[in-house]
């Protein structure tokens, strides 16, 4: 299975964004309301600043204190962040998800955001293809 496939396959297209200079507490409003674990940081909503997670506000939370919330989020975001491609495979990002220790990922064309997979929505569409698999495998066994 394809990340295209994946993204295709997904309820809702859109990718929650923040821009830079966003506080803490705000990164931390939107996550709760939305219900979401990580927040794109944007300027423009299709390039890629950086990404912040529920556990970046933790770790610094751990580390420092309430305090932190009125820090801005370009103080914590991940700026290197990985992206893939939607031609790449799923056990290709599912591995790389799994070595690196994150859960969300960009879909990338270029410089370009195409969406944000999470490393659930990998491994449903992992599992559904391994049941179609089965049930395949199933048929020819039986016969049918």
């Amino acid at each position: 299975m394809l990340v295209s496939q994946i993204l295709r396959n997904k309820e809702s297209q859109s990718v929650m964004t923040i821009g830079l200079g966003a506080s803490l507490s705000e990164v931390a409003r939107v996550l709760s309301e939305n219900r979401i674990g990580a927040l794109v940081v944007s300027p423009d909503g299709k390039t890629v600043a950086g990404i912040v997670s529920e556990r970046d506000i933790v770790r610094e939370l751990g580390k420092r204190g309430a305090g932190c919330l009125s820090d801005k989020v370009d103080d914590v975001m991940t700026r290197n962040v990985y992206g893939c491609k939607a031609e790449d495979s799923a056990d290709l990002v599912l591995q790389t998800m799994t070595a690196k220790r994150f859960r969300h990922i960009p879909v990338m064309d270029g410089d370009q955001m195409l969406g944000l997979i999470s490393i659930g929505d990998v491994v449903a569409a992992r599992m559904s293809e391994l049941e179609l698999e089965k049930d395949a495998l199933t048929g020819m066994i039986m016969g049918y």
